[in-house]
């Protein structure tokens, strides 16, 4: 099989393809002959040195692949061979083979095309845990979303909307916002420009949000606490920022607040497994209704994964990135 490895930590270039072994299945496993993997931040983390796959899984990048059942392990039972999935992984998605425990995998309903499917997993799975497992946002509640136009950005939004909550967002352009818009965000939010905490307070009079979904950590956080609706839920996934988060706990104690910061990979199997069956129950009837679909920014080759890092670093792409091998 092939792999995108990297040669060492570094800048986009240190990506490129290679021969390397076939994966082993377990019991509970199956093969996939990848159609597309999605790309993300943590990638590009684990490029750059900071975010080493866990013990175990391959050491080349890549949470999700889509793509083609081709072999089960002895027990198991969920799939078929042939049958269309999409899986979340803990590392090795940029293959043209992955093996997952068929827990983490999904059925790709023939209504979403197979190489689109890529993008679903991840971006789900992290939704889905923060914002409704978690901070269970409610029908009629604000969420507020940094970051709009992203991968998890454009699937937040639809999903908030999908359960009845009024969803801002902020964004850095008015075509990213126009997107936003689109998918069902009320409250446009241009960060470049506008204050999104006086934005916010402004059309919702003065009540701000009841769950933040934050990617930037660092200087957002006293700003996110002062948007923070009484008995309101902060979840940080990411510090893209790369600063410290400074705020006084007093504003948050007077909001009766959370602020809680997750990450998503490092979870125990049991953890993430337990994610996907919620997927599926809650979510995954909105991807097979197309109430829910999957915004593609771009499509790279393997042969162009240093281009598609390069896009994701300078946040030029709305939506999800995807390569196909």
């Amino acid at each position: 099989m092939r792999a995108i490895l990297v040669t060492a930590p570094g800048g986009p270039d240190s990506l490129s393809l290679h021969t390397v072994a076939d994966l082993p299945i377990g019991p509970r496993d199956i093969r996939i002959e990848v159609a597309a993997a999605g790309v993300n931040r943590a990638d590009v983390a684990q490029r750059q040195g900071s975010y080493p796959s866990p013990v175990g899984a391959p050491q080349w990048p890549g949470l999700e692949v889509s793509g083609i059942v081709t072999e089960r392990g002895s027990d198991a039972t969920l799939f078929a061979l042939g049958d269309r999935v999409c899986a979340l992984l803990p590392g090795g998605g940029y293959a043209t083979e992955a093996v997952v425990h068929e827990e983490l995998a999904l059925p790709v309903p023939d209504s979403v095309d197979l190489i689109d499917a890529a993008a679903l997993p991840e971006a789900l799975a992290t939704v889905w845990s923060n914002v409704f497992l978690s901070a269970g946002l409610q029908p009629g509640e604000t969420f507020l979303v940094h970051g709009g136009a992203s991968g998890i950005g454009t699937t937040a939004i639809q999903l908030a909307h999908l359960a009845g909550a009024r969803v801002a967002v902020t964004a850095g352009s008015a075509e990213k916002l126009a997107v936003c818009a689109s998918l069902g965000a009320d409250i446009l939010i241009n960060y470049r420009s506008q204050d999104f905490v006086t934005e916010l307070k402004a059309a919702t009079d003065g009540h701000g949000a009841n769950v933040i979904l934050d990617i930037m950590g660092g200087s957002y956080a006293a700003r996110n606490v002062a948007a923070l609706a009484l008995d309101g839920r902060i979840m940080v996934i990411a510090n893209q920022s790369g600063e410290d988060a400074v705020f006084n706990p007093f504003h948050l104690m007077q909001k009766r607040g959370r602020y809680w910061g997750t990450t998503l990979r490092a979870r125990p199997f049991a953890e993430k497994a337990a994610i996907m069956r919620a997927i599926r129950a809650d979510a995954w009837p909105w991807v097979e209704s197309g109430a829910f679909r999957p915004l593609i920014d771009s499509r790279f080759s393997f042969a162009e994964a240093a281009a598609a890092h390069s896009r994701l670093e300078a946040s030029a792409h709305t939506g999800k990135i995807v390569l196909i091998p």
